[in-house]
């Protein structure tokens, strides 16, 4: 089994990672091994490299994969452009939105009385716990209003909880997380899906098979959101 069109392609690990390998499946690849082996990373001869989503712009960007698929909201905190050659960031172009893998970026505090304009009124700035502190300090400040944002790695719901910040700014699917720990939606900031997105030197060197590839793709039903 060789790869799509000769391409290679960094797939992300995680929330995208099935909706991802569904994708390569219909596009003729043997993907069976990549389905059960979690450990392998170097997929040679299906031309598929595994990694973490936030990795996939890194790698497609040194050339190392011709083409990836990652959330948009990897791209917008890495500073990710659309096809556009004159745009700044991350040196990737943007192809193609592949419609699964649903979420939205939120601006969310604790129920009740609004604590992060609480503080806005009564300090002129709010506390704010993100682990997208590039998207959170754009909005913000696109907004108007001051905040000091803190980066977490972790469950970022703890944050407000334990009083370190009046609010956060996370990807949601369905608000669970967010219900359970007594947290509400106060603003919808950007709806994020998978992209496709390619190494600009592939892009011009086998344009011919990428461009087959986006014909290929662009025909498939359209994805339920994941």
């Amino acid at each position: 089994m060789s790869p799509v069109n000769g391409l290679t392609i960094a797939v992300p690990r995680g929330a995208l990672f099935s909706g991802t390998v569904e994708l390569l499946a219909g596009l003729g690849l043997d993907t069976r091994e990549l389905r059960s082996n979690d450990r392998k990373l170097l997929f040679e001869d299906i031309g598929v490299i595994t990694m973490r989503p936030s990795d996939v712009p890194t790698y497609v960007e040194a050339g190392a994969a011709d083409l990836g698929v990652t959330g948009k909201d990897v791209l917008l905190e890495q500073g990710g452009r659309p096809f556009d050659p004159g745009a700044g960031g991350r040196d990737v172009y943007e192809l193609l939105d592949l419609g699964y893998g649903r979420c939205t970026m939120v601006l969310a505090s604790k129920a009740g009385p609004d604590p992060a304009l609480e503080a806005l009124r009564r300090l002129g700035v709010m506390h704010v716990a993100t682990k997208y502190p590039r998207i959170a300090a754009r909005y913000l400040e696109e907004t108007g209003r001051q905040a000091e944002i803190v980066e977490v790695k972790g469950s970022v719901e703890l944050a407000p909880l334990t009083g370190m910040v009046e609010a956060i700014v996370d990807l949601t699917a369905t608000g669970t997380t967010l219900r359970e720990n007594n947290l509400i939606v106060r603003e919808e900031i950007v709806v994020c899906t998978a992209r496709l997105i390619a190494n600009p030197v592939a892009h011009k060197l086998k344009a011919a098979e990428i461009d087959d590839l986006l014909d290929r793709l662009r025909e498939r039903p359209a994805a339920d959101g994941g």
